[in-house]
């Protein structure tokens, strides 16, 4: 950061924006590219598989630079995000004809593998749920994990609360494209699930239940959470108000869709676990399931995104 001075106007430009977006790749608009800079760059290169190079900015040392053309980005985007990376699109805010000096840039768009609402990055006929995981010590003497899942694009929000087989059950079938969850609950949930979920951990006083209600009762625009049924689920509700943070701070502001809660009853169903779900070959074993078959698959003549995902 020291070189920070000799850096030219454009990297300066780029290095504000992208502190405010550390952990996110930053496609950073110039003329008729998107480019990334640095360790995005390296990721960008690999991942997409462009041409990664080196430029000098300003700075003593030289700059790792890889970028591709602005028309090409729904294609590169949805590379980056099916990866499983958290994507900061950064556009010229003002038309560089009119401006004299260096144009205003600001991120318009930001993206998660569990927040993707453009249609070109989404199966249209299958549900891309963002999930919140949130394992709650002691609920009426019992521990017990609050899960919540949405669907962003549709307003579809999930509900429930039971045991960590429970859970485990429910994301394996419900296969979510990204899971939030506390810092601190991180390397638990990791050593317990043992698959490689994309997860994305947040600080712990998000998931406060005061907070949650709060944040629930404003979206709803309800005095209590009775009416949905939730309110003896302390940590379900807590999962779901994460998401409502998360949706919030990654600037998605247009949330109205989302306006009903739904509870998922553990009684209700027949559940079973991802080991009988593989062995019984009724659903797409992993988040891809590419080149498989399975009974889902034989059985879907569905003519509609609708139809398919009501299947």
């Amino acid at each position: 950061m020291a070189k920070a001075g000799n850096d030219t106007p454009l990297m300066q430009q780029h290095r504000a924006i992208k502190q405010k977006y550390p952990d996110a790749i930053l496609l950073f608009r110039v003329g008729d590219f998107y480019e990334t800079f640095g360790q995005d760059a390296i990721l960008a290169a690999k991942v997409l598989g462009i041409t990664l190079t080196k430029r000098n900015n300003g700075a003593a040392a030289d700059s790792e630079l890889a970028g591709f053309p602005y028309h090409a980005l729904d294609n590169y985007l949805h590379k980056l995000v099916k990866a499983g990376y958290r994507v900061a699109v950064c556009d010229q805010l003002e038309d560089p004809k009119q401006v004299k000096g260096i144009v205003k840039r600001g991120v318009t768009e930001m993206l998660t593998p569990g927040l993707a609402l453009n249609d070109k990055l989404l199966e249209q006929n299958k549900n891309n749920f963002l999930a919140a995981y949130f394992p709650l010590t002691h609920v009426r003497g019992a521990a017990q994990v609050g899960l919540a899942f949405l669907d962003a694009s549709t307003g579809e929000m999930l509900l429930a609360q039971g045991s960590a087989d429970y859970a485990d059950q429910l994301l394996s079938r419900i296969l979510p494209a990204e899971i939030i969850l506390p810092k601190n609950e991180v390397k638990a949930f990791k050593e317990r699930t043992g698959q490689a979920w994309y997860t994305y951990a947040l600080d712990p006083w998000i998931f406060a239940e005061a907070y949650a209600t709060e944040q629930l009762q404003k979206q709803f625009q309800t005095h209590s959470l009775k009416g949905f049924g939730v309110e003896h689920w302390p940590a379900a509700t807590i999962a779901a108000g994460a998401i409502l943070h998360y949706l919030k701070e990654t600037e998605h502001p247009h949330l109205d869709h989302i306006n009903r809660l739904q509870r998922l009853e553990e009684k209700a169903y027949l559940w079973m676990d991802r080991f009988t779900l593989r062995n019984l070959e009724l659903f797409p074993s992993g988040r891809e399931g590419a080149g498989e078959t399975n009974l889902l698959q034989v059985m879907d003549l569905t003519l509609t995104p609708m139809g398919g995902r009501l299947l």
